[in-house]
C-alpha cells in the first residue's frame, strides 16, 4: 500500500498551476478502483484524478492504450515523458492493489463469483499559496471493510479484520527516506531543501545548521503532510549562499531512526 511516489503530491504542483488566479482553496482528488468477477479475466483498475470538479487525467486498464490519459485540454500539453511516468506509476499502483485484492480475497475466502472490490479515495485541500489544509484518505473492501484517516492526519480507524490488520501493519514505526535538494535561484543565491519522506509516525523534526550551529531563523518548513498511503512527508528549506553549501547540514530525528541523521549537499 504504501509508495515512494504518491500521485497526490505530484498533482498538487498542477494544481495549483491551473489555480493560482482564483480565489480561495482547492482540491484534488484521486478515485481508485479495482474490480473482479465471474465475467473478468483480470482484475479492472480504474483510476481518475480531479482538480475542483474537472477530471485531469485517468486509467482504465480495459482500454485499447492502458495507458494514463489526459482529460482535460489544457492536460494535452504535457510531454511524453511525463505521460510515460504517470503510466508507469498507475500500473505499479494497479499491481499493488492486484496483489493486495489476493490477500483479502484468502482472508475473507471470496472467489470471482462474489465481485470483490477495492476503492480508495484521496485527496488534498490547499491554499493558492501552496499552505495545506486539510488531507483524506478512505480505503473500502468489499464494500464494508475500510481505514480512514482521522482529522489529526497522523491515525487511522479501522473497520473489520482486514482493515485492522492493514492499520496495524501502517502504524510501525517507519524510518523515513531523506535527501537534500539543490536549487540556484536566479540571483546566485542556493536554496537548499531537506526532504523526508514515507516516514511512520508523523512526528518528527527537520532543522539546519552551519558549521555544526543553528541556523533556524530564516528557515522554511513545511507542514507534515500524509502521502496518502499510511506514511508521511515534510521539508525543511534554507537560502544559501552559492559555493557555501557544504557549510550546512540538515538533522533528521524520528523515532523509526536510531539515531539523528545527518545530511549534507553532496
Amino acid at each position: 500500500m504504501r509508495t515512494s511516489r504518491p500521485c497526490a503530491l505530484l498533482l498538487l504542483v498542477v494544481a495549483l498551476a491551473l489555480t493560482q488566479n482564483c480565489a480561495g482553496s482547492h482540491w484534488l482528488q484521486l478515485f481508485d478502483a479495482l474490480v473482479y468477477g465471474p465475467d473478468i479475466w483480470e482484475p479492472r483498475f480504474i483510476h481518475v484524478c480531479y482538480v475542483d470538479t474537472t477530471q485531469v487525467m485517468g486509467f482504465d486498464s480495459n482500454a485499447a492504450t492502458a495507458k494514463m490519459q489526459p482529460r482535460a485540454p489544457w492536460m494535452e500539453q504535457e510531454p511524453p515523458e511525463y505521460w510515460e511516468e504517470e503510466t508507469e506509476d498507475v500500473l505499479h499502483k494497479s499491481q499493488s492493489d492486484r496483489k493486495f485484492l489476493e490477500v483479502l480475497m484468502k482472508y475473507y475466502k471470496h472467489s470471482k463469483i462474489d465481485y470483490p472490490t477495492i476503492q480508495k479515495v484521496l485527496g488534498c485541500n490547499v491554499e493558492n499559496n501552496g499552505s495545506f489544509l486539510h488531507g483524506h484518505y478512505r480505503f473500502t473492501y468489499y464494500g464494508h471493510d475500510y481505514i480512514t484517516l482521522n482529522e489529526d492526519l497522523s491515525t487511522w480507524t479501522a473497520e473489520g479484520k482486514a482493515a485492522q490488520i492493514i492499520k496495524d501493519s501502517w502504524e510501525k514505526d517507519d524510518p523515513p527516506q531523506t535527501y537534500v535538494a539543490h536549487q540556484v535561484r536566479p540571483g546566485g543565491d542556493v536554496i537548499l531543501k531537506c526532504l523526508a519522506m514515507n516516514f511512520y509516525p508523523a512526528e518528527i523534526t527537520l532543522t539546519w545548521q552551519r558549521d555544526g550551529n543553528n541556523h533556524t531563523w530564516d528557515m522554511e518548513l513545511g507542514d507534515t503532510r500524509p502521502a496518502g498511503d499510511g506514511t508521511f512527508q515534510k521539508w525543511a528549506a534554507i537560502v544559501v549562499p552559492s559555493g557555501e553549501e557544504l557549510k550546512y547540514t540538515c538533522h533528521v530525528n524520528h523515532e523509526g531512526l536510531p539515531e539523528p541523521r545527518i545530511l549534507r549537499w553532496d
